[in-house]
């Protein structure tokens, strides 16, 4: 099942951090791959020259503002055609904001829910016929902790990850028969850039050393006090791409250090 033609992927947020982990760890595993993220056209395309000389597979950019609909088929629709088709849709893109409830923009809420919930909900839209044609699909939606338990001041965060969890779950059903599988990864504290300037946030504010920010900030939430390193969510992207995955569908996976057995 899994031939060549089942080795394509749109990965999106994939020039940074999670996204960028996921891609590289389906190029090491055959897979050609659209990039997609905040950068412009130029870096993007040199990222994807890179990526191909390194892994030795077909690489491409693909632009979109996950906030408009209409760049989000576009950008689906690029993925489909410099790549020859789209087995795999890696929906990882996604935006953070803090505030309490009574304070929080409604501007800020609605750009969440737009660029967490609703971008993975277009995307998802416009590859399934492909897929569907194809009898052969994975979609995979990277959620969040955030999607099975909540935290302070980031109400929107929570409700778009509590929707992607229940949109992979409907999808999975809709889907069940067609040889498309659908689920969710929920991570937790995730060693990236951005939680990295979080630790050295702490670190200053607090005077402690930036291995005791890392353990203060993560042993706040986690039972295991260590970061998940990305290279460990794109496995877990690689192995639910895989023929081993094939009746594992519905399912929200946490990747958390133990954050939401508690």
């Amino acid at each position: 099942m899994n031939a060549n033609n089942n080795r394509t992927a749109l990965v999106t947020g994939s020039t940074s951090g999670i996204g960028m982990a996921c891609a590289k760890v389906l190029m090491q595993h055959g897979y050609s791959v659209a990039l997609h993220g905040l950068v412009d056209e130029t870096d993007g395309w040199q990222l994807a020259r890179e990526a191909e000389q390194r892994y030795g597979v077909t690489c491409c950019f693909v632009p979109g503002n996950l906030a408009v609909p209409e760049q989000v088929a576009q950008m689906v629709a690029s993925a489909q055609s410099q790549l020859g088709s789209l087995a795999v849709l890696v929906n990882n893109g996604g935006i953070q904001y803090t505030a309490p409830v009574d304070s929080f923009p409604v501007e800020r809420w609605q750009s969440i829910l737009s660029i967490n919930l609703t971008a993975a909900f277009i995307a998802t839209q416009a590859a399934l016929p492909a897929m569907r044609a194809a009898g052969f699909g994975r979609v995979i939606n990277i959620a969040s902790v955030h999607g099975l338990v909540a935290s302070v001041n980031k109400s929107a965060y929570v409700a778009a990850k509590h929707g992607l969890i229940g949109f992979t779950k409907a999808t999975a059903l809709e889907t069940a028969n067609a040889g498309i599988t659908c689920n969710a990864i929920c991570p937790g504290w995730v060693d990236t850039a951005i939680v990295q300037s979080q630790v050295a946030d702490l670190a200053r504010q607090e005077g402690l050393e930036l291995a005791q920010a890392s353990q203060q900030l993560v042993a706040n939430k986690q039972p295991m006090h260590a970061m998940t390193a990305p290279e460990s969510i794109g496995a877990m992207v690689q192995f639910l791409c895989s023929d081993q995955a094939a009746t594992l569908t519905g399912a929200s996976i946490p990747i958390d250090g133990g954050w939401t057995a508690q």
